[in-house]
């Protein structure tokens, strides 16, 4: 049990704080709590709960996650991502059956701590993940757009299609204001980063709209006028739990811990890339378990990592759980003496700001670049986007595993029938103590696909960080997917801003077109990239030996 279940928080102390980094810390935390305030209050509206049921989740979830994790930046709370999930339960079971499917779902997150899971959910594809994130996406924005024009809706159908209809049905009760008020909201969030970047876009069109709407008597819906006051205490919830309809919420369960699970780690792989660190996987789904069992009897809703928010919390300094933890008191606080003015917030600025979530969660590039790639990556990436928008995520997951899990025998058997011409870069060195202080070598031995493609880019990064020029071998890399191509993408990226070099050697023709396609060039100029072993190692010689064609190269 100690060595799967060490949180960084208590390794960081073990360490010993640094004053000025305790300081920017809790700074960083504060801002991290600014910007969650709007996205916990949006995320809860459009799952159909009340406000406050998301700000009880980004404190307790957040500062839970924060203090057990296995991430030294990783800032928890309700996603976007689960706000389809959150809304079809609710929906379909009530708050009871959300509360008892979060439970579950912790405790299933758990045990694929306990069984070591962490690193298997790392090797989806990327074609599976952002078939869903898409598919969630579009089904977000298409929430949101009964708020974004106001138009009197009493009930938005579930399914996609005939959401679509009743809106067009409604286009001539247009609410003008409301719609005027989503796109300043749009515009501010978007644009406010090149005024300032330290306040998010989303808290400044909340500071300036909602006085706004308020003191001009604006006719528009408020959070006050669907949901009343926002509470500023909590209440224990106990569920009223039906033993004879448990098997009802296994499937939901499921799809919130895979979802919550797969989002957590991903957020933490980022951020490991952004700080040159390394989260223990294995604690940090315990610790997402452990929030998730507890926050529901607050009264909240699921929690998982939050990308956006990690992000923000690295830019601004955080670098320990410390930061997380003050992120969720600065909400406890917010909460306890500033909710009663939360309740004027317009629900068209909340629309306006997940309608931005919506276009950022979209991952448009990458879903463009995978329909360039293989059939087979193209088949997982539509079948779980359509199933998502069209039917339903659990359907989508269960269904994108079982062909991911094709895909892997499918790329297996080609490995095993594909042959990599014998001339492709056949040098070796005899001796590796002839080569250069600061030069560092890694071979690739296989194809770089979603099933070895974080192995290798790990391997990859820790070598490279220990070096000035770094070749990497790529004779025996039969074929390349793009999985492969995101993460020896991010690592190369990751590199490069420690001033490393990076050379390549043996790329057949086939992996070199899809670098090309990829735009990894972009990252390695053509001339460090190499048909044989010997040309790589002259260049790394040829490098090291002079400093400032290694600094130009660089620039």
């Amino acid at each position: 049990m100690n060595t799967i279940f060490k949180p960084k928080f208590f390794t960081v102390l073990k360490s010993g704080l640094d004053k000025k980094q305790l300081s920017n810390d809790v700074l960083s935390g504060i801002v991290v709590g600014i910007v969650a305030l709007p996205l916990a209050i949006a995320f809860a509206v459009a799952s159909g709960v009340s406000p406050e049921k998301g700000l009880i989740t980004a404190i307790v979830a957040g500062f839970l996650i924060s203090l057990l994790g296995g991430s030294r930046v990783q800032i928890g709370g309700p996603t976007g991502a689960f706000i389809v999930i959150v809304y079809g339960i609710v929906e379909k079971y009530g708050i009871d059956g959300l509360i008892i499917s979060t439970i579950l779902a912790g405790m299933l997150l758990i045990i694929f701590g306990l069984l070591k899971l962490g690193t298997l959910l790392k090797y989806f594809p990327l074609s599976l993940v952002v078939g869903f994130t898409s598919g969630i996406a579009i089904v977000i924005f298409s929430t949101q757009i009964k708020d974004a024009l106001g138009l009197p809706i009493d009930k938005v159908p579930s399914e996609f299609h005939e959401k679509w209809l009743v809106y067009f049905s409604n286009l001539d009760h247009i609410n003008w204001e409301a719609f005027t008020l989503t796109a300043i909201t749009i515009l501010i969030t978007v644009f406010s980063k090149k005024i300032t970047t330290k306040i998010p876009g989303s808290f400044i069109a909340i500071i300036l709209i909602t006085p706004l709407v308020y003191l001009l008597k604006i006719d528009v819906p408020t959070i006050e006028s669907f949901f009343g006051t926002i509470p500023n205490n909590f209440q224990i919830t106990i569920p009223d739990i039906h033993w004879n309809q448990l098997q009802n919420y296994v499937a939901p369960a499921m799809t919130i811990a895979l979802l919550g699970g797969i989002e957590s780690l991903l957020s933490a792989v980022v951020s490991d890339g952004m700080i040159g660190g390394k989260h223990r996987s294995n604690t940090e789904l315990i610790a997402q378990g452990i929030a998730n069992i507890i926050t529901p009897f607050f009264g909240g809703i699921p929690a998982t990592g939050a990308i956006a928010r990690t992000a923000t919390n690295v830019k601004n300094g955080g670098r320990t759980p410390i930061s997380g933890m003050v992120h969720a008191m600065t909400l406890l606080l917010i909460m306890l003496f500033l909710g009663q003015w939360a309740k004027l917030i317009p629900m068209s600025c909340l629309a306006g700001i997940l309608i931005v979530v919506a276009y950022n969660m979209s991952e448009w590039r990458s879903f463009v670049s995978i329909l360039k790639g293989s059939y087979f990556d193209i088949l997982i990436l539509l079948t779980t986007f359509f199933i998502t928008v069209f039917f339903d995520l659990t359907l989508a997951i269960e269904v994108g595993v079982v062909l991911s899990a094709i895909l892997f025998m499918k790329r297996m058997a080609d490995f095993s029938e594909k042959r990599i011409d014998d001339f492709i870069d056949t040098d070796v060195i005899e001796n590796y103590s002839e080569l250069p202080a600061g030069l560092n070598i890694y071979e690739i031995s296989g194809p770089l696909f979603f099933a070895s493609a974080r192995r290798y880019s790990e391997a990859i990064e820790e070598i490279g960080l220990k070096c000035e020029v770094l070749i990497i071998r790529m004779r025996h890399v039969s074929f390349i997917d793009q999985t492969g191509l995101h993460n020896l993408k991010d690592t190369i990226k990751i590199l490069k801003n420690k001033n490393i070099t990076i050379l390549l050697s043996g790329l057949n023709p086939q992996v070199k077109t899809k670098f090309e396609k990829y735009q990894l060039n972009d990252l390695i100029q053509e001339d460090h990239i190499f048909d044989s072993f010997n040309k790589a190692t002259q260049k790394a010689f040829e490098l090291l030996s002079h400093p400032s064609k290694k600094e130009n190269n660089q620039s």
